[in-house]
C-alpha cells in the first residue's frame, strides 16, 4: 500500500475488466481515500458479461463508472493480428494493445476527463528514482505482468499506478475476499480477450480469410515433407500437431510467407545466440552505448542475461548463453539489475534470431 498513500483525494481513473484484479486495485484506491472513477474498455462483442461485474463492482465501492467504447479503435489490433500472421510471425496483441488502446486511448480519455492518475490492476511496479518514475517487474515473479507492458509510452508513465505490485494472487483474492467482492472467486481471465474459445486459426481465418493457403511442409535442404493449411497455424518451436512423423523429435525452425512453407528441423536447428529487433521502445533515457541486461522474450519466458546494443531504429541483443525458440513477432523486453528490483528499460520487436 506504500505506492498509493501519497495520492489521497486525487482523482484517479482506475480500468476495471470485472475480474478480481482490477476490481481489488479499485478497492484499495478507494479505502486510501482517492476520489475514484472506473472505467471499462469495450474492444468486442461478447465484453456483456464482464462490463456488468465491473458495474456492480464500482456500485459496491460506491465509485462512479463509464464506458468506452472502442471498437472501432481496437480494429487496429485486430489489422496487427491479421497482418502479423500474413508475414508468417507470431502477434502478440496484447502488448500492441496496451500501448495503443488501455494505455492510449483509454488513458487519454482518463486525461481528458482530468484524471490525475491512471490505474490498472496489472502486476508491475511504478517507482521513482533520480530520473522521474520508472518500471519495475513485481517481486512475485509467477505472476509479474510488466513484459506486456514493455511497449507503453515513456511519458504516461508519471501518471500511472498499479496498487498490486507488490501482491501474489492469492493474497489479492484474499484482500477481495475481505472487502465482499462478488468476483474475489472469479476464474483469471484468458490470454486474448478477442477470442473466447481459445480458436485462433479459426478467428484469423475468419478476420481474413486468405490466410488459409495450403503450402509444403520441408527440411532444411528443401525436402519436401508434406503439407499444411496455412502457416497461421504453426508458430516457432512447435513440434505437436505439425503432423509429420520423423522417427525422432522435430520442431518449427522456420516460417515463409513468401514461399509458403513450413520447415521442420532438430532441435539444435532452434538455438540461436544472438537476435535483431525492431522499432525499440524506451521506458529510460534512450541508451546510446551497448548494455548488459536481462532479457525475455515471451510472456512466460525466464529473464536470462545478455548484452543489448542499440542501434537506430533497432536493437541488437546478444545472448551469454544460446537460446531455443527466438520467434519473429515476439517482444523482445529488457531489464537492468538495480536496488529497488528489475527495472525496464524497454522493449523491440523480434525481427530474426542470429547465429
Amino acid at each position: 500500500m506504500d505506492n498509493i498513500k501519497s495520492i489521497k483525494g486525487k482523482k484517479v481513473f482506475i480500468a476495471t475488466s470485472g475480474g478480481v484484479d482490477s476490481s481489488t486495485a479499485a478497492a484499495l484506491l478507494v479505502e486510501a481515500g482517492c476520489d475514484c472513477t472506473g472505467i471499462f474498455m469495450i474492444v468486442h462483442d461478447h465484453a456483456q458479461q464482464h462490463c456488468d461485474d465491473a458495474r456492480t463492482i464500482a456500485k459496491h465501492l460506491g465509485i462512479n463508472f463509464e464506458v468506452l467504447d472502442l471498437r472501432e479503435d481496437f480494429k487496429t489490433v485486430l489489422n496487427y493480428f491479421c497482418g502479423e500472421y500474413k508475414q508468417a510471425r507470431t502477434p502478440n496483441p496484447c502488448v500492441f494493445c496496451n500501448r495503443n488502446i488501455k494505455f492510449g486511448k483509454l488513458f487519454d480519455y482518463a486525461k481528458s476527463k482530468g484524471a490525475d492518475f491512471f490505474a490498472t490492476g496489472h502486476y508491475i511496479a511504478v517507482r521513482s528514482n533520480d530520473t522521474g518514475p520508472a518500471l519495475y517487474a513485481a517481486p512475485n515473479t509467477e505472476k509479474d505482468q510488466s513484459y506486456a507492458l514493455a511497449m507503453i509510452k515513456r511519458s504516461v508513465l508519471p501518471y500511472l499506478m498499479f496498487p498490486l505490485g507488490d501482491f501474489d494472487k492469492s493474497y489479492t483474492r484474499q484482500i477481495a475476499k475481505k472487502l465482499g467482492l462478488s468476483v474475489s472467486d472469479k476464474a483469471d481471465s484468458q490470454e486474448i480477450c478477442f477470442i473466447p474459445d481459445y480458436d485462433y486459426a479459426g478467428k484469423l481465418e475468419e478476420l481474413c480469410p486468405d490466410v488459409a493457403q495450403q503450402g509444403n511442409i520441408v527440411d532444411s535442404s528443401g525436402k519436401i515433407l508434406g503439407t499444411h493449411n496455412g502457416i497461421h497455424h504453426f508458430t516457432i518451436g512447435q513440434r505437436r500437431g505439425v503432423k509429420v512423423a520423423m522417427g525422432t523429435p522435430w520442431y518449427v525452425t522456420k516460417l515463409d510467407s513468401v514461399t509458403n512453407t513450413v520447415t521442420l528441423g532438430p532441435l539444435e536447428d532452434l538455438v540461436h545466440k544472438s537476435l535483431m529487433a525492431l522499432n525499440p521502445n524506451w521506458l529510460i533515457e534512450p541508451p546510446l552505448e551497448p548494455f548488459a541486461a536481462k532479457v525475455k522474450i515471451r510472456y512466460n519466458h525466464k529473464p536470462v542475461n545478455g548484452t543489448v546494443y542499440p542501434q537506430q531504429d533497432s536493437v541488437k541483443v546478444i545472448f551469454d548463453q544460446p537460446l531455443r525458440a527466438i520467434t519473429p513477432g515476439q517482444t523482445a523486453v529488457f531489464y537492468m539489475d538495480s536496488p529497488a528490483g528489475l527495472k525496464m528499460a524497454g522493449g523491440a520487436w523480434i525481427d530474426q534470431a542470429m547465429d
